[in-house]
């Protein structure tokens, strides 16, 4: 977990680094905002997929590359066709990052949940136990 977590921060500073030095030419500014697109839905799917115990590593990274490049390729045809396709694809990634953040964020409360039931069950026992030792204590008298 912790490694993760070492990997992750290491890559978003590689990623803040690269991108100061990096200028995107307007004309592939729709080619570049579908693609981090496509990237953020698989990312959101992993972090779904690992609430649900069933995240495999192999599905993420060719989903995260391949919906990527298969993204820019719709934004190309799109640019021959003189359609703009590109809209289509942003409106199904922006409802697949949607409903994935949704997912996320149920499981998330659901364990918020858990874990307040738990707290008020252990307060309770404890009181209970707090209780039973003053009668105890009392009878004795």
């Amino acid at each position: 977990m912790i490694l993760g977590l070492i990997i992750l921060i290491i890559f978003i500073l590689a990623g803040i680094l690269v991108g100061q030095f990096i200028v995107i030419p307007y004309s592939t500014y729709q080619y570049v905002a579908v693609a981090i697109l496509a990237c953020l839905d698989s990312i959101f799917g992993a972090l779904a997929a690992s609430t649900g115990k069933n995240f495999k590593m192999k599905i993420f990274l060719s989903g995260f590359f391949f919906n990527a490049l298969f993204s820019m390729f719709l934004v190309y045809l799109g640019e021959i066709l003189n359609v703009e396709i590109y809209l289509a694809a942003i409106i199904v990634f922006g409802g697949r990052i949607l409903n994935n953040f949704s997912i996320i964020r149920r499981d998330f409360m659901q364990k918020a949940d858990d874990r307040r039931k738990k707290y008020k069950l252990k307060r309770n026992i404890v009181s209970n136990n707090a209780i039973k030792t003053d009668t105890e204590a009392e009878e004795e008298k």
